[in-house]
């Protein structure tokens, strides 16, 4: 009932028909209230500069907060330029402080538009939010687009390939029995008991990677807490049927699990980890690697072949 009296029924993903929204405010759709959130939010993401315009010039504040944070902040952190400066042009205050003590505006100096609003005098990026917004840029480019759905990683920080193997105990991979490339094009044609305790392992600038392009193996508890002993390291499963789920294991202890590598900033999250949020939005894979400081040049530990295939000794890997 509450859906079909704010006026805004039947309005899905698209918010970018100026002509459809104005007539539904002029029919008396609430400015305030759609499906139990606010519609310049919805539009600031998903809508066009003139129909968050048309909403913003109805609105009792454009710095109205959901969840935490402002409209301006959801399209500064969506990489929506053109509603973020139609925001501001509508009063929206780029420097209020929001998640994690950023403002939008302080946080856009760290993406691929630092000239979006006017910045006043004093306020810049320090020289480590500088550093970690060009190594995102190099890490994202270097790693490129790739379906990486269904693979599993654990990407641990300051230990080699040889180090990782020995920490799990793996065998190699007899090269004759199994044809990897078959593997990789159809990994359901093979006994997934079998495939799950195959995974590749490679050293990379400032760690290594484990990789399973078909399976969650990398993930597993006990697998975290053995390549984690001294160091830290980020577990990343691209489950095709839920999406990402990450997890970090330091010193051999889970500490963190059913994390959302590349969902964007949260609630509470401080200030380091919203400005990684935000360089590695959508990259759930290059997020895992700069979480472990690693610095691959190429993708190819994420998706082989990697430095050494081998094979897991069978144990309990969730019981750690």
């Amino acid at each position: 009932m509450a859906a079909e009296s704010d006026g805004w029924v039947g309005m899905g993903w698209d918010w970018t028909d100026v002509d459809g929204v104005r007539r539904r405010l002029d029919q008396g759709a609430d400015p305030e209230r759609w499906s139990g959130g606010r519609p310049l939010h919805r539009a600031a993401v998903f809508g066009s500069p003139e129909v968050v315009a048309a909403l913003a010039d109805r609105v009792a504040d454009v710095d109205a907060v959901e969840n935490g944070v402002t409209a301006l902040w959801e399209a500064v952190v969506s990489r929506k330029p053109e509603n973020a400066r139609a925001l501001a042009a509508a009063g929206a205050d780029p420097w209020r402080p929001s998640l994690g003590g950023w403002s939008p505006g302080r946080l856009s100096l760290a993406g691929p538009t630092p000239g979006l609003f006017p910045v006043p005098e004093g306020v810049r990026l320090t020289g480590t939010e500088r550093a970690a917004a060009e190594e995102a840029d190099r890490l994202i480019t270097a790693l490129g687009t790739f379906y990486y759905d269904g693979t599993g990683l654990a990407c641990v920080a300051g230990i080699d390939a040889a180090e990782a193997v020995g920490r799990l105990e793996a065998i190699p991979v007899a090269g004759d029995s199994i044809d990897f490339d078959e593997l990789l094009d159809d990994p359901y044609a093979y006994d997934p008991e079998e495939t799950l305790r195959i995974i590749g392992v490679t050293s990379v600038p400032g760690g290594c990677v484990v990789t399973q392009p078909w399976g969650y193996a990398p993930q597993m508890p006990g697998v975290l807490t053995r390549l984690s002993a001294d160091t830290v390291c980020y577990g990343l499963y691209a489950n095709p049927k839920s999406g990402n789920q990450g997890a970090i294991a330091r010193h051999g202890t889970v500490e963190g699990w059913d994390l959302h590598p590349g969902g964007g900033p949260r609630e509470n999250d401080t200030s380091e980890e919203v400005l990684a949020s935000y360089l590695y939005q959508y990259n759930p894979v290059a997020y895992s690697c700069a979480f472990a400081g690693l610095r691959p040049t190429d993708r190819r530990a994420v998706v082989g072949p990697p430095d050494a295939w081998v094979e897991l000794p069978r144990r309990d890997y969730w019981g750690h």
